[in-house]
């Protein structure tokens, strides 16, 4: 009996252990080494990377885009869930394996996809030239790039809040005389929201950090088109990996708030 126990004890310590070295190994230690080297020219060089214009704007401006795709993928999310759910049509199950296509994809594959699709040879960049609008290396072809791989976070965080709700509270609103949008409004959307905000603050920290996709249909002008994954990239190329570090611990500060308040909607949902 004791050796029984000693041994599903030391099975149980050794798995534990495993874990935490797997989290200290590829995550803790890659984190805490992308602080450290922001801050290994010293303070002085740390503030001065931070503060060099190009970085700021291409922090400001990745912030504009990953907004604008988030709104986007908010609204067509929330859409898409509740035909994926309400609705039953020919090929619903083939729809509803590609939302999870973007995560499988490499973005790269992604960014040729648009590129492709939005060049100035295609018919869509075609039509848009001749109404005098830029697609490919502009912001508009960037925001298209982080609604493609962000698109199946609020899909996928709505659709069990859709699964789990209860009817019977829509049929009890219907049977007191409100009208369908009313129990929209009043009934599902409040139960929806928790996915929804959870849904969107994933898929706009992921378009934060968006470089594969980005990178093909950028034109990567500072100011105007160059993102801040491209921009640590270009400082990597050059050589300045302090400079990199600096802008990457903006948007790993951004991640880990962004986090905390996912961890906060959902802790809320629970109670």
């Amino acid at each position: 009996m004791n050796s029984t126990l000693l041994r599903h004890k030391g099975w149980t310590w050794g798995f534990r252990t495993t874990v935490l070295l797997y989290f200290l190994i590829l995550i803790v230690l890659p984190i805490a080494g992308v602080y450290v080297n922001s801050l290994s020219d010293g303070w002085a060089a740390f503030v001065q990377n931070i503060g060099d214009p190009i970085a700021w704007k291409a922090v400001l401006l990745t912030l504009k885009l990953a907004l604008i795709a988030t709104l986007i993928n908010a609204l067509v999310g929330t859409m898409a869930a509740w035909v994926l759910i309400r609705y039953d049509f020919p090929g619903k199950s083939l729809l509803n394996s590609i939302v999870d296509l973007p995560f499988a994809l490499p973005t790269a594959v992604g960014g040729l996809m648009i590129l492709v699709l939005l060049g100035p040879s295609s018919i869509v960049g075609k039509a848009a030239a001749s109404v005098g609008l830029d697609l490919v290396f502009h912001q508009p072809a960037i925001i298209v790039a982080m609604v493609f791989v962000t698109f199946p976070f609020v899909i996928r965080a709505i659709q069990p809040l859709l699964e789990e709700l209860d009817r019977s509270a829509e049929e009890a609103s219907y049977t007191l005389g409100a009208s369908r949008t009313r129990t929209f409004f009043n009934v599902i959307l409040p139960a929806m929201v928790p996915g929804i905000l959870s849904g969107a603050m994933l898929a706009f920290s992921r378009a934060l950090a968006e470089f594969g996709a980005v990178v093909l249909v950028a034109g990567n002008i500072p100011g105007r088109t160059l993102t801040a994954s491209v921009y640590i990239f270009g400082e990597v190329e050059s050589d300045n990996e302090a400079g990199a570090a600096a802008v990457s611990i903006l948007l790993l500060t951004l991640s880990f708030i962004i986090l905390w308040l996912i961890n906060l909607v959902q802790t809320r949902r629970m109670s």
